[in-house]
């Protein structure tokens, strides 16, 4: 079954309806209906009645994610939100840690109650408590000094720090954000290889298949690194989505075959 994520974007927004200056370019992006005048939607291109959002020039149109950029967008999302909860988990670890390093007993009560009370959303995150090498190494966490702690909740702060970055950056589509998430992602597999190496879960296993995947998907759609074009091959898929630029080539196209028809002798 085929996403249309136009119609799934204009369903939460609205249509974006846009009424060029130019008169021969909004001829193209208007239709005669029985309900009335319609304006075609930039993102889904339905015709849409009543009167257009926007209007102004058309160098000043909005610029709308289609077709498979939007759909790169939605899912660039998604690892964004998983980013996010992933630093509030870290920042609350982390501030456990401080608020209780200095008393081993109520430390240890506090993680007895905090593991249970964590499995609803560990489910729905499909992560395995029992077997998590993050809760096992919190366990002995339990045990150590207070200058230890400190230092641990500071890399975990440091930590949630980077993941909170690496969310912005890609919630608002920017494209050092799509860099710096292949930087860290990237930075932290020889850890997860090492952990392979120590013990083989599937809860391991599987967070570094979906790591490089994560990776190679960001650098193979966002052409990341000059590859398959690199950045200017990006845009350029980007403007050849864009219906307004279409219709845009199109007019100036058909203008040029009345220009060359214009000018051919008559025949005789």
């Amino acid at each position: 079954m085929r996403v249309d994520w136009e119609l799934r974007a204009c369903s939460r927004k609205g249509h974006a309806t846009y009424r060029p200056d130019e008169a021969d370019l909004a001829a193209r992006l208007t239709a005669a209906t029985p309900a009335g005048p319609s304006w075609r939607c930039l993102r889904c291109g339905d015709f849409v009645p009543g009167e257009p959002r926007q209007s102004g020039p058309a160098q000043e149109a909005p610029t709308l994610l289609r077709g498979r950029a939007l759909r790169d967008a939605t899912v660039l999302r998604l690892l964004a939100l998983e980013r996010l909860i992933r630093a509030l988990l870290m920042v609350l670890v982390a501030y456990a840690i401080l608020r209780f390093r200095r008393s081993e007993d109520q430390v240890q009560r506090l993680f007895d109650r905090a593991v249970p009370a964590a499995r609803p959303l560990a489910d729905v995150l499909h992560l395995d408590l029992d077997h998590s090498p993050t809760i096992e190494h919190l366990r002995h966490l339990v045990h150590t000094q207070p200058r230890t702690l400190l230092l641990v909740a500071l890399l975990l702060f440091g930590y949630a720090a980077v993941q909170i970055v690496e969310a912005v950056g890609l919630w608002l589509l920017k494209r050092w954000g799509e860099y710096f998430a292949v930087v860290a992602t990237s930075a932290f597999l020889p850890l997860e290889v090492y952990e392979l190496t120590e013990r083989i879960t599937f809860l391991r296993i599987g967070a570094l298949i979906i790591n490089v995947a994560a990776v190679a998907y960001l650098i193979v759609s966002k052409r990341l690194f000059g590859v398959r074009g690199g950045a200017a091959a990006f845009e350029a898929e980007r403007h050849a989505e864009s219906l307004l630029e279409v219709e845009q080539a199109a007019d100036l196209e058909g203008r040029r075959a009345t220009s060359t028809d214009a000018a051919q002798p008559a025949d005789h």
